[in-house]
């Protein structure tokens, strides 16, 4: 099966013009190179210009900035293809979905004709800096700062579990310029930190139950100068400016999600297929026909869901609440999806040779990153 003969809604001809792309580019320079990656624990740098040059970062930076100029569905196609096809926790999403969002909308015009073209080609990689060893999901707790000293920014502190952090050359740090004021958000800021500053240095890239390819780090910054200019947006807004973005970061581990949960339900439904017991496919056991028709029915529903939330998005009306509830809702399932696929495998599903236990270990995390599901019921909780 493939991700062509499910019905969308939400997606042009272009749009399908376009996966198909996507999808040649995984399959050619991607999924083949997965195991290695995944034992090198990390994604050569090299892959990102190949991207680049097809168009398939940052997808919606303006034309005037080296980008293409095109809709966040453009986003939704290779993030939904990576993960049925590619299978690799590229970083690709978090530069396409995430930081570029930051620079496109808040920052300044030097800083976007110095960076855009750099993250659109794939020669700049990038990262965002926010958990810290002692607060997750709270931001309003970091510790690290950044501390005037005439035209610059004195930065000290550390962050930790920060997707790209080895392979990143720029790196969007949230720092406090304002330890005194209250509310604490007000004094949260948001400041680029170029990776051969003096006094910044890559710790650990940790060692991670799933998704081994990707680099995920600690950071720290040991008196690290930045000027002045080197602040995203407004000093003193950082907090917002993250609040703003969220709904979008969400949304898209959401249709990485579905999609991963699609993969793992077809690749599971060939192995019943082939797998026998008793003389017979385990497919014609009524036990495994259940538990495949009550997956299959939640993947049509997620489906659609899906189309309906990237609609809303791409008018700009998808709410905080409903990309909270989209990331709660698709995370839950992909992990329903993943567990009972892995069972369907027997003793062969608790093996890394097979796909279903790297997807498994890999799924794990999407109920933790972006926000914990817990926060993600409270956000929810709040508007009731």
């Amino acid at each position: 099966m493939s991700l062509d003969v499910i019905p969308r809604s939400v997606y042009t001809e272009d749009h399908e013009a376009f996966r198909k792309t996507v999808r040649q580019f995984l399959q050619k320079e991607i999924a083949p190179h997965a195991d290695k990656w995944a034992a090198d624990k990390i994604v050569p740098k090299d892959i990102w210009p190949k991207a680049g040059a097809l168009g398939l970062l940052c997808p919606t930076v303006p034309e005037e900035y080296g980008g293409l100029g095109l809709d966040f569905g453009y986003n939704a196609i290779v993030d939904e293809e990576s993960a049925y096809y590619g299978r690799v926790a590229t970083g690709f999403s978090l530069q396409s979905d995430i930081v570029v969002n930051y620079l496109t909308s808040y920052g300044s015009e030097e800083q976007k004709k110095e960076w855009l073209p750099k993250l659109v080609s794939g020669e700049v990689i990038t990262a965002i800096a926010m958990t810290e060893p002692g607060t997750g999901s709270d931001l309003q707790g970091m510790r690290t700062t950044a501390k005037k000293d005439g035209n610059h920014y004195v930065i000290n502190g550390s962050k930790t579990y920060i997707t790209n952090g080895q392979n990143a050359d720029l790196i969007l740090v949230c720092v406090k310029t304002d330890t005194e004021i209250q509310p604490a958000y007000k004094g949260i800021s948001i400041v680029l930190v170029e990776a051969d500053r003096e006094g910044f240095k890559r710790g650990r890239n940790l060692d991670k139950i799933g998704q081994d390819e990707a680099d995920t780090s600690e950071l720290f910054f040991e008196d690290v100068r930045v000027p002045i200019t080197n602040c995203l947006g407004e000093e003193g807004k950082g907090f917002i400016y993250l609040m703003s973005e969220l709904p979008q970061e969400r949304l898209s581990i959401a249709i990485s999600t579905q999609a991963s949960s699609q993969k793992a339900f077809d690749d599971t439904v060939e192995f019943c297929r082939e797998r026998k017991a008793f003389g017979k496919p385990i497919l014609d056991f009524q036990n495994t026909r259940f538990t495949l028709a009550d997956l299959k029915s939640k993947l049509q529903v997620g489906w659609a869901h899906l189309d309906w939330a990237l609609a809303r998005h791409l008018k700009k009306e998808l709410t905080p609440e409903e990309g909270a509830a989209a990331k709660l809702w698709h995370t839950d399932l992909q992990w329903e999806i993943m567990d009972k696929c892995l069972q369907l495998h027997g003793g062969a599903g608790y093996m890394n040779e097979y796909a279903i236990a790297r997807a498994w270990r890999g799924a794990r995390v999407s109920r933790i990153f972006g926000g914990t599901n817990e926060i993600m019921k409270e956000l929810i909780g709040r508007t009731l």
